[in-house]
């Protein structure tokens, strides 16, 4: 975490990421639930008020959205904060277009209130729209629930005990050299009820956690400084996630950095301490043709960016453009086969994968969620698409990817994890290693920049390490890769096996007008990708 997320998530900025119609609440109230019957009964409100109004079709969600901060730095706790937002969206169809309202009243007059206004609101649009709404069709499924499968529930974890941990991350990180250390918990729970006129009743109880700290190290008689954040990512999982064996230990030049669906975070910031001091004295990069060895802890970004981001069909229709821009992938591409990337190249959309930020049982359309091909053998095959955009793919169903970050908020199409299939050789990270001549070996995300198409693009990392004849050398720093989407993907000529695969993600990821955001993982095996050119950051900044 940058100290721009820092400052947004310390002090006063904390607000800022407050839903709409938020409530700072107790610690104990963040374990409560709403009755089942109770939110049934509202949406049986809802339903019944958009039908008789006109609507054709309906859906409405009972949402109450749950979130914890635990914000530290070196020996001192910053804040403790708790937040509930809890309320009705009202979605409708009425002479072939939407309209939405939301309350967050639960009272059965302020939800039918709603559930007419989103109808009429649907009426006023028709009267500018040409082309009706066109659904692709969903059988409902009745009355089901789905919760994320987690093993201890985070919001129920004492603070006093939460605290502990973050301080003893701190101390780590100063005994190992570190001048200066903060680190946050962010926790999340979406308690979601879906019901819709199709015949859905869909229950959802939706868990996330993130623990992400920055380590600092200065120079005294310079006063230069450097970073390191902590390489954990952010996941779907319980509290579990910070005390469980790690499963996946990959052996640095100079330590133990712990991976998987366990996280090391004490041990991390040891050793993000000591890089951070390493990267001091660490040589600045020579700028030049390189081949480049990306871990899973850098590569996911540049995976959201230049393949889960173009493979949204909004932009690629261009309805979405103003937020992050459009997309080079058109539709076009895929009726001629377009050559994203080099044959070992297979990239997937999942929305089912255990752990991951985005995995539901079903979307914020009541479609059931599943796993589909995005880039096969190298071949751009298809897009990420909702309810009504799957006939413009000539497809029969929606893909699951319907996503509200809040209940006062309408879902639309949103990104699903996007992942890199592994290799299907067993390769191994020091075999990949072994067959590189000149190279950079990359770990963890750093500052990136992307143009409006998502063709060109830059990216960073935390860490980087000089790779000569099949031998790390050592530490380099300021450096940066520049890429054009296809080029790099075509260029990529091996991908570890199945035992190397890991999850990053983005807790944060921002969309549309008004503005929402949704977490979303993409998955990878340390990858390897050949003459990318690599800059002199230091050079740039002139």
């Amino acid at each position: 975490m940058d100290r721009r997320h820092f400052l947004t998530m310390s002090g006063l900025g904390i607000a800022g990421l407050m839903l709409p119609y938020g409530r700072v609440i107790a610690a104990d109230e963040l374990v409560g639930t709403l009755d089942i019957a109770i939110k049934k009964a509202i949406a049986d409100t809802a339903l019944q008020a958009a039908r008789d109004a006109g609507a054709s079709y309906c859906d409405v969600r009972v949402g109450r959205y749950l979130q914890q901060f635990v914000v530290t730095r070196e020996d001192k706790v910053q804040n403790v904060v708790n937040t509930e937002s809890i309320g009705v969206g009202v979605r409708v169809i009425a002479n072939g277009a939407w309209g939405f309202a939301a309350t967050s009243d639960l009272g059965t007059a302020a939800v039918a209130a709603a559930a007419r206004q989103a109808t009429a609101i649907a009426k006023a649009n028709s009267r500018l729209q040409t082309t009706p709404v066109q659904l692709a069709p969903v059988k409902g499924v009745g009355e089901v629930s789905w919760a994320t499968p987690i093993k201890k529930n985070a919001m129920q974890v004492p603070i006093s005990e939460k605290v502990e941990l973050l301080l003893g991350v701190n101390a780590a990180a100063m005994k190992a050299g570190a001048d200066f250390v903060n680190s946050t918990l962010f926790l999340v729970n979406e308690q979601k009820y879906f019901a819709s006129t199709d015949g859905s009743y869909i229950d959802q109880d939706v868990h996330r956690i993130w623990a992400p700290f920055t380590v600092t190290a200065v120079d005294k008689a310079t006063g230069k400084f450097r970073t390191r954040d902590g390489l954990g990512s952010p996941m779907g999982m319980g509290y579990e996630y910070l005390e469980g064996k790690p499963e996946h230990r990959f052996v640095s030049p100079n330590g133990v950095v712990n991976y998987g669906l366990s996280y090391d975070i004490v041990e991390d910031a040891r050793l993000a301490a000591e890089q951070a001091r390493e990267k001091l004295a660490a040589p600045s990069v020579k700028p030049g043709k390189y081949d480049l060895v990306l871990d899973p802890t850098n590569l996911w970004l540049t995976i959201h960016e230049n393949v889960g981001h173009p493979l949204e069909l909004d932009r690629v229709l261009g309805y979405e453009a103003n937020y992050a821009g459009t997309s080079f992938a058109t539709l076009d591409k895929r009726e001629d086969r377009f050559q994203y990337g080099n044959d070992i190249v297979n990239l997937f959309a999942d929305k089912v994968q255990e752990g991951s930020l985005g995995a539901v049982g079903y979307d914020d359309e009541g479609v059931k969620t599943k796993r589909w091909d995005l880039v096969k053998d190298g071949i751009l095959v298809n897009y990420q698409a909702i309810r009504d955009q799957a006939h413009i793919l000539g497809e029969a169903e929606s893909h699951g990817c319907c996503y509200a970050d809040s209940w006062s908020s309408v879902q639309f199409q949103r990104m699903a994890n996007v992942s890199l299939a592994p290799g299907k050789q067993k390769l191994s990270v020091a075999d990949m290693i072994k067959d590189v001549e000149k190279g950079i070996y990359i770990i963890g995300d750093g500052s990136f920049s992307i143009d409006q198409q998502r063709y060109n693009a830059q990216f960073g990392g935390q860490l980087f390490y000089e790779i000569e004849n099949g031998q790390i050398k050592g530490m380099l720093e300021d450096v940066a890769y520049q890429i054009r989407t296809p080029e790099f993907w075509n260029a990529c000529s091996a991908i570890c096996d199945e035992s190397d695969y890991r999850l990053g993600g983005s807790f944060f990821d921002g969309k549309g007008q008004p503005g929402q955001v949704s977490a979303v993982s993409h998955g990878a095996s340390t990858t390897r990708f050949d003459g990318m050119n690599v800059i002199n950051t230091a050079r740039n900044l002139g």
